[in-house]
């Protein structure tokens, strides 16, 4: 199989097939807390979506350069938390400046990116499956970022219009979202299989 076909199926994998948040449920907390508008579920999507791709590129090469083959293989996960950390902190400062609206929409939810499990899942997973190519661990990473950000943006249009939705009072709030987020995953389950 040559290198693009590769790396097509690798992302239409990640995004589709096995989305971190349908399949691995990696990524909750934001996608249930953040999910309520479209424009700051999209906001988060992208800011995801850089932080993913940045940890996941740095931490595989970091992996690769360093620690792979030597005694430091045990300080895999604080690295991976540390590159993670900075690159939190560079999405804060940048949406703190350009964007101030955004920042403060935010509130909590932005500095806990930096604890979003699909992140660090990612850099393990890329670690698990054994990819040895950076240009495939960048694919995957960016692919897994908007993975999170079509699964946050469709929950969020769901949200918005369940607002004009007749629902039961006993369902109205969390049950509700908790019961599409369910129905979502099955959707997505459907995909399983497609890319082996």
């Amino acid at each position: 199989m040559d290198t693009l076909q590769t790396l097509l199926l690798g992302f239409v994998g990640i995004v589709i097939v096995n989305n971190l948040v349908f399949t691995k449920f990696l990524g909750i907390c934001p996608y249930l807390g953040v999910s309520g508008r479209i424009d700051m579920a999209f906001g988060m999507g992208l800011a995801v979506t850089f932080v993913v791709t940045l940890a996941g590129t740095l931490t595989w090469v970091i992996d690769h350069v360093f620690l792979i083959g030597t005694s430091l293989e045990v300080m895999r996960y604080l690295c991976f938390i540390l590159v993670i950390a900075g690159a939190v902190q560079l999405v804060e400062m940048y949406l703190r400046k350009f964007f101030p609206a955004l920042y403060e929409s935010f509130g909590i939810f932005l500095p806990l990116i930096t604890t979003n499990c699909a992140i660090l899942g990612l850099c393990l997973f890329i670690n698990l499956w054994g990819i040895d190519n950076l240009l495939e661990a960048v694919v995957l990473s960016f692919g897994a970022g908007i993975g999170f950000t079509m699964a946050i943006c469709i929950m969020a249009g769901i949200r918005e219009n369940l607002q004009l939705a007749d629902v039961p009072q006993c369902l109205q709030g969390a049950p509700i979202t908790l019961i599409t987020a369910g129905i979502l995953t099955l959707a997505f389950m459907g995909f399983a299989g497609m890319i082996r």
